[in-house]
């Protein structure tokens, strides 16, 4: 890694993780095969700060663990890359056991369990599923109709900002996440992610 870590694939160490290696190989890591509009590709850094939007669309009051848990969902990424969903569901147990094991340590190199409570991994499974929709049908080039076909139409009390889905370089998207990473981790709730309803 850029800062000198060693992370054994095999056996990966919580010790061997750094949050800004993290953020550098997500914000250089693409979405969908790179099959997107605009000028840069949209990186698994982004899609986490979406995830995490989305996250708190339906949970306003949610833990920062729980916030945590959402912009660090797809970690394991920095190292194995992202594949996308058709073709990962063809690899054998291998690749999955390593991911597992990657984002093992990553949690607990962050202070979250493990493994995830039922509860927890549905509510990040919901925000990822609509984070999903949206990028599909804003950035990947799917019709409405398509979309729905694959993913669940989302239901969102609020719009999420069109920033978000507005691809960022890498050097922004990597700004971005270690800036969200160090508002939950102290404890600061606001993020600008979500459109202020007219008063």
């Amino acid at each position: 890694m850029l800062s000198g870590r060693r992370l054994d694939l095999l056996d990966p160490s919580p010790l061997d993780i750094e949050i800004e290696d993290i953020a550098h190989g997500l914000a250089r890591t693409a979405r969908w095969n790179g099959q997107t509009r605009g000028r840069h590709i949209f990186s698994v850094a982004q899609h986490t700060l979406l995830v995490e939007t989305l996250l708190l669309l339906h949970e306003p009051d949610a833990s920062a663990q729980l916030r945590l848990v959402a912009l660090l969902h797809d970690a394991a990424e920095y190292v194995i890359g992202d594949l996308i969903s058709p073709f990962k569901a063809m690899l054998s147990q291998d690749y999955r056991e390593a991911e597992r094991r990657i984002m093992a340590a990553v949690h607990l190199r962050f202070g979250l369990p493990a493994v995830l409570p039922p509860r927890v991994a549905r509510a990040i499974k919901r925000a990822d599923a609509t984070a999903a929709f949206l990028e599909a049908v804003n950035l990947a080039g799917f019709s409405l109709a398509e979309a729905k076909r694959y993913f669940p139409r989302p239901e969102m009390p609020t719009p999420v900002d069109g920033e978000l889905l507005d691809p960022w370089s890498a050097a922004k998207a990597t700004r971005r996440f270690l800036l969200r990473f160090s508002q939950i981790t102290r404890g600061e709730p606001e993020f600008a992610g979500m459109r202020q309803r007219p008063r």
